[in-house]
C-alpha cells in the first residue's frame, strides 16, 4: 500500500524541515498523532519520516514511514496525559517490536498487534519501516480492557489477516463521510474479534487465575440482578466468553455454579439479618427468578431449606 485513497485528513513529513531538526519534529508529529511519547533514533544517519492520517468517527487511521527509532510510553507521561485508547499496529514493510504486559511482539509484514495508551509500552524498529496504526477510544470496544491481548503477535496468516485486510481496504478506498460511520461499527467489531484471538492465544496460568479474580469480583457484584449472565460478566472484566468459562474450568468450576453460590451466600445473609422477610423477597433480593430457584439452590449448596436454614439462625 503506498498512500491513502483521497481524503486523507493530514499529512506531515520531516522533509519540510531541516536535517538538524528532523528528529525533534517527529516527536513533536508522534505526540499530536498518536499520544504522548518519548522517542529516540536507532542511527546515526539522517533522519526522515512521514505520516498520513486519516479519521473517520470514532476510529483514526494513521499510515507512519520512518527509520529506525525507539518509542516509549512512560507512566509520567500516562499520568501527565489522559488518552485511553487501543492502538494496533499493522506491519506493512521492514519489522517492527511491540512490548508491554511483559510480552513482546515481533511484527514481520502482515502481522499485527495490540497495545494499550493507560500502562507503559514500548516499540522498536531497527530499520526502516512502515506501517498502518489504528487507533480508537478503549470504551468504544466491548473488551475494553486489552491487558491480555497487548504485545500478542497475530501473524499474516490465520483469521487476523481477515482483520489486517479489512483496514488495508478501508486505508486504500476512497470514503464519504457517511460511507465512513457505516463501516466504524464493522471495523471496531473485527478488531474486538481480533482482542479475543489475541487474548486466547496467551498461554494460561497466571493470566487465568487473574480473569478468574475480576470474574468473581464481577459475580459478586452483580449476583443480585436476575438478568447477569455470562456474556455480562466477560464483557465486564474485558474477556471473551471463551477466556472466562477456560479459567474457571481451570479452577474446577462454572459460571452457573458460580453465581449460585454467589446467591445463596447473599440470602444466607439476609436471613440472618432480616429474619421477618419473606423468602419470595429474600429470593428476589438474592437475585433468583423466584422463591423456587431459591429452594433448589439452597438444596443444592447446603442441603437444606431456606425455612429450615432460617429457623437455625
Amino acid at each position: 500500500m503506498g498512500t491513502f485513497a483521497p481524503g486523507t485528513d493530514a499529512e506531515w513529513s520531516t522533509a519540510t524541515v531541516g536535517t538538524e531538526d528532523a528528529f525533534d519534529y517527529w516527536r513533536d508529529i508522534i505526540c499530536d498523532t498518536f499520544v504522548q511519547l518519548a522517542a529516540r533514533p536507532r542511527s546515526a544517519e539522517p533522519f526522515g519520516g512521514s505520516i498520513r492520517r486519516r479519521e473517520l468517527t470514532g476510529l483514526d487511521m494513521s499510515l507512519v514511514d520512518a527509520g529506525p527509532q525507539d518509542v516509549d510510553r512512560t507512566r509520567s507521561l500516562i499520568a501527565r496525559s489522559g488518552e485511553e485508547c487501543v492502538l494496533a499496529s499493522i506491519q506493512l514493510t521492514g519489522a517492527g517490536a511491540v512490548r508491554q504486559d511483559g510480552r513482546e511482539a515481533r511484527l514481520a509484514p502482515g502481522a499485527m498487534a495490540f497495545y494499550d495508551s493507560t500502562r507503559p509500552y514500548t516499540l522498536s524498529f531497527d530499520r526502516p519501516f512502515r506501517q498502518l496504526v489504528i487507533q480508537v477510544p478503549k470504551a468504544s470496544l466491548a473488551g475494553a480492557t486489552a491487558r491480555y491481548a497487548t504485545a500478542v503477535p497475530l501473524p499474516a496468516h490465520g483469521p487476523g489477516r481477515l482483520v489486517s485486510e479489512f483496514f488495508l481496504g478501508l486505508a486504500r478506498e476512497p470514503a464519504t463521510a457517511e460511507q465512513g460511520r457505516t463501516l466504524v461499527p464493522h471495523a471496531l467489531g473485527l478488531l474486538d474479534f481480533a482482542l479475543g484471538l489475541a487474548a486466547d492465544s496467551v498461554p494460561a496460568g497466571g493470566r487465568s487465575a487473574a480473569v478468574l479474580q475480576r470474574v468473581r469480583r464481577a459475580v459478586a457484584g452483580g449476583a443480585a440482578d436476575p438478568q447477569l449472565d455470562a456474556d455480562g460478566v466477560a464483557a465486564a472484566c474485558g474477556v471473551s466468553r471463551r477466556t472466562l468459562f477456560r479459567a474457571l474450568a481451570e479452577d474446577g468450576t462454572t459460571f452457573t455454579a458460580l453465581l449460585r453460590a454467589e446467591r445463596v451466600r447473599r440470602a444466607t445473609e439476609l436471613l440472618r439479618a432480616r429474619p421477618d422477610l419473606c423468602l419470595p423477597v429474600v429470593a428476589a433480593r438474592s437475585g433468583f427468578p423466584g422463591e423456587a430457584q431459591l429452594h433448589r439452590a439452597f438444596r443444592r449448596e447446603l442441603d437444606t431449606t431456606p425455612g429450615a436454614f432460617r429457623r437455625t439462625v
